[in-house]
């Protein structure tokens, strides 16, 4: 059994705060949280541990985000993560489509003129989530700034680094069916038994 190490909470200057951000499920980014990542760059070990013997599973990006990592979460928080997730992929194709790298997602401008293109491309898709209203996509974007993916930035929103926990995703997901597509064309060839 390993000795135990204790941790010197006087150091942890900000942990009411950044317990209570992340207990609520909000995710913390070094570009907009700067005073608290700070905090949790240099006590990272400490926050770490804290957390773990708490029993949270705090997981820190080092592109600039952390977050409490849950299993099972609420079937209102379950919607809420399909109908960001949904909204973001379409944000991801329409930008892919109109030629913009999509690992700078920070730079781009979400407004009410970019999600009512969405509603127009995608009407059958968004209609059966009940999301074909301008007003429905900028309330996701709104719930996006209170779980630290998004800031407000005027009339419009700015994608944070964690929206990269969809975007590696989304990634993940293309591969695998880029994957399975070529097994099934190499199938379909003979090349598989």
């Amino acid at each position: 059994m390993s000795p135990a190490v204790n941790v010197n909470l006087d150091k942890l200057g900000a942990l009411a705060e950044l317990f209570a951000a992340l207990n609520a499920g909000r995710h913390l980014n070094r570009l907009h949280d700067m005073a608290l990542w700070s905090e949790l760059e240099r006590e990272r070990d400490a926050y770490e541990l804290l957390f773990a013997r708490l029993g949270f599973d705090l997981r820190i990006d080092d592109r600039g985000f952390a977050w409490f990592h849950f299993d099972d979460s609420s079937s209102a928080m379950s919607k809420a993560t399909r109908h960001l997730a949904l909204l973001l992929l379409l944000i991801f194709e329409h930008q892919a489509d109109a030629g913009r790298h999509l690992g700078r997602f920070a730079d781009w401008r979400i407004d009410r003129a970019l999600l009512t293109e969405l509603i127009e491309k995608h009407q059958l898709l968004l209609e059966a989530e009940a999301l074909a209203d301008p007003e429905a996509l900028m309330a996701i974007m709104r719930s996006a700034g209170n779980y630290g993916f998004a800031e407000a930035d005027g009339q419009a929103w700015r994608l944070l680094p964690s929206v990269y926990r969809y975007l590696d995703r989304f990634e993940a997901l293309t591969r695998d069916d880029q994957s399975s597509s070529n097994e099934a064309d190499a199938a379909a060839d003979g090349e598989l038994p």
